[in-house]
């Protein structure tokens, strides 16, 4: 299925699509690029630790690096907002392995 196709059917609401979606993102997306969206994603929707934790580690076992993954969480600001991004954060730095005293600030918040 070829771009267009796929789009159009996403436009008429096909619901086939619900079990076959996704072959596009896997025929012509990377797996780097695959984990970045993802990691994207998951912080527009204000995913849980959990799932913002398994999508960073699939992220770093395909190659991304800690500042890329870092590089996403500022680049989707001004989509979907700061306070969106602030409250990700303390989620993708524990994803990532850093110290929670990372996300306290110099007066203790």
């Amino acid at each position: 299925m070829d771009g267009s196709d796929l789009l159009r059917r996403f436009c008429i609401g096909d619901p086939a699509l619900a079990d076959e979606s996704g072959s596009l993102w896997t025929e012509r997306l990377d797996a780097r690029t695959r984990a970045l969206i993802t990691v994207g994603a998951l912080v527009a929707v204000s995913a849980p630790e959990a799932s913002v934790r398994g999508a960073v580690d699939a992220a770093t076992g395909v190659g991304v690096r800690p500042d890329e993954v870092i590089a996403v969480l500022d680049g989707v600001v001004p989509v979907v907002g700061m306070p969106r991004a602030v409250a990700a954060a303390p989620r993708i730095a524990a994803a990532l392995g850093y110290a929670e005293e990372l996300c306290v600030s110099d007066d203790g918040r």
